[in-house]
């Protein structure tokens, strides 16, 4: 499957197969990679809160949006560190850190280096997501220590201006290509139920694995309803749905690691199950994402014990 190259046909008529048969193919090609009864738990610190000049529509850091949330200038490399360690002591390997930044400023990109080196030294690996990079801004970071990158595409080209229009498409895949150049690994994926047609879905996985290498991470988001954004009163996304389009992801893209992230607290635990059943073997853990609610570190390791999933250890040669 890794040297299949798909098409909009082919993508198709993975979601026309019945869920079963579906989440049985998807399974069978993560068996081949992967430890079926490993998961990899990440666990994501906001580090620099609101103020963000994109009018991206799903999102509560927008200046454009009143949501009520505080804004909040970088947080201090101590107190980072801090957070990174309880995270590795409650059973994290990839510690993520996202800033609500257009790009980030020469003043504050000093100190987001010294983060990086601090946070590596601690045997975590290393994620960031702090808006679009330039090559050298990539290239620094990788010197830093980085072992990941996120940067998600969202939907599909041509769904995407209906949710952002202050920067383009092509923008995040210059990022995308900065990071990629730089050795830094990719993690890229999208948010489900903004308002998109499941043939957007299939543009957005297309794009994903067509990409000069298919993302090494990708988080796979379930739109929250915010108030006082855009899509406040989106209607859900079909539970059915949101798996097939995990299972479709996992066989077209055997080798990423696919993360549950975004929207977790609205699905049960039989519903993570069957997601973890169709490919998926990483989960943001902690009880708080950028700004929104996580399910508690508690109630996450009960449901893994419940369904006899380990969490992956540190390695420190996976690491960039």
């Amino acid at each position: 499957m890794s040297n299949v190259t798909w098409d909009k046909k082919s993508v198709k008529k993975l979601f026309d197969h019945s869920l079963l048969d579906l989440i049985y193919q998807a399974q069978t090609i993560h068996r081949q990679y992967f430890d079926p009864e490993e998961i990899e738990l990440c666990t994501l610190l906001n580090i620099k809160t609101g103020a963000c000049p994109e009018n991206c529509a799903y999102c509560p850091q927008s200046g454009h949006y009143e949501t009520g949330l505080q804004k909040e200038k970088l947080l201090e490399t101590n107190e980072i560190i801090e957070r990174a360690k309880l995270a590795k002591a409650n059973g994290a390997t990839r510690f993520c850190m996202g800033a609500a930044w257009r790009n980030p400023p020469d003043k504050d990109f000093p100190k987001v280096i010294e983060i990086i080196n601090a946070v590596k030294s601690l045997e975590l690996e290393t994620c960031l997501t702090i808006g679009m990079l330039s090559e050298n801004q990539a290239i620094a970071l990788k010197q830093a220590g980085l072992d990941y990158y996120n940067h998600n595409l969202d939907t599909s080209r041509d769904y995407y201006t209906h949710i952002i229009t202050t920067h383009t498409y092509d923008d995040r895949l210059n990022t995308l290509e900065h990071v990629r150049h730089a050795g830094i690994n990719v993690c890229c994926g999208g948010i489900l139920g903004l308002g998109e047609s499941r043939e957007d879905r299939i543009d957005l996985l297309l794009q994903l694995s067509h990409l000069p290498k298919p993302p090494e991470s990708i988080p796979i988001n379930r739109l929250i309803r915010i108030k006082g954004t855009p899509l406040e009163h989106q209607d859900a996304l079909d539970n059915v749905e949101f798996i097939r389009t995990v299972a479709v992801a996992r066989i077209m893209m055997p080798s990423s690691r696919i993360r549950l992230t975004a929207g977790r607290t609205e699905m049960s635990e039989e519903m993570q199950a069957m997601c973890f059943m169709a490919g998926a073997n990483s989960i943001h853990f902690g009880e708080k994402l950028l700004t929104t609610p996580n399910p508690s570190q508690d109630k996450d390791l009960i449901m893994l014990k419940k369904i006899g999933l380990k969490p992956k250890l540190y390695d420190a040669q996976t690491s960039a």
